[in-house]
């Protein structure tokens, strides 16, 4: 696959592509499914990126919406092919479907602000750290499995340390993922010292929010802001659950968790109080 096709991100803007389409029609889902004898649910995963899009998809949904320009026709169904390339993320066959879409976004963010309250965030994680978060988290996975996800988040891990890197990763933290001892004492101080090493980057910001603050919104759950470099590709904002993931794509959603998100780093300590905290509990699992 071309370093610069992505799959998910070629599906997104497809998507778009044939939304903006529908509705300068004014045309419903509903009617769209109609018209081609599908589920309206079809249509729907189709403009939301959510499902692969063959290129006959395409071909017959121009036909509905009556795009007659052979230009536009032609890239649209190139698009539908690029979309069905595999990213480096589909040879772990065994990866969880939300997961995939999730690895695709984050590969062509040039962004992420991300909020955790129980858990480092995978991309600043160590390996032993991680391998075990899997196994605490996915107590019925077996040991093989545990060690493929395990390379998946390092491998993920390229957008910190290999060569295409994230122009901005800002993370907030709660206080609590610090103190939790996820693996042992030894792996969490490796993981903290890692957290202090990746700090002084330009391009990572790291801020914690300390047990006094008390009550905050971030506590109801953690999120990632994902944006691109592509003015087409909207800004996503990513919620993992235990059996499905959650994507807000709309004008509204963003903007409200943009707002909570500025809200959680007026919260937080600032960048030199929270790497000394970190260093601080770093020292601590040391006693």
């Amino acid at each position: 696959m071309s370093a610069n096709i992505n799959p998910t991100v070629r599906r997104r803007r497809l998507g778009s592509e044939l939304r903006k389409l529908r509705e300068g029609l004014g045309m419903t889902a509903e009617e769209v499914a109609g018209r081609l004898m599908v589920s309206q649910s079809k249509i729907s995963r189709l403009e939301n990126g959510r499902r692969s899009i063959s290129q006959r998809d395409v071909r017959d949904l121009c036909d509905v919406y009556n795009v007659s320009d052979e230009q536009m026709r032609s890239s649209l169904m190139e698009m539908a092919k690029e979309s069905r390339q595999r990213g480096w993320w589909h040879d772990f066959n065994d990866m969880p479907t939300p997961y995939s879409v999730y690895i695709g976004l984050e590969a062509e963010a040039s962004s992420i602000r991300a909020y955790e309250s129980s858990f480092i965030p995978g991309l600043l994680q160590t390996e032993q750290y991680a391998q075990a978060v899997v196994e605490g988290t996915q107590p019925d996975t077996d040991a093989n499995a545990v060690q493929r996800r395990v390379q998946v988040r390092m491998k993920r891990q390229e957008r910190v340390h290999g060569d295409n890197q994230l122009g901005s990763l800002w993370t907030v933290i709660d206080e609590a993922a610090l103190r939790r001892e996820v693996g042992s004492r030894e792996v969490m101080a490796r993981q903290l010292r890692q957290m202090l090493e990746l700090s002084l980057r330009p391009n990572i910001t790291i801020q914690v929010i300390p047990f006094s603050h008390g009550a905050h919104p971030g506590m109801t759950g953690t999120f990632s802001l994902l944006e691109f470099p592509e003015s087409a590709d909207s800004t996503v904002v990513y919620f993992e659950g235990v059996t499905s993931d959650l994507y807000l794509e709309k004008e509204a959603d963003v903007r409200r968790y943009t707002g909570l998100y500025d809200y959680l780093r007026a919260a937080a300590l600032g960048v030199a109080e929270s790497r000394s905290l970190i260093a601080d509990i770093e020292k601590g699992y040391h006693e």
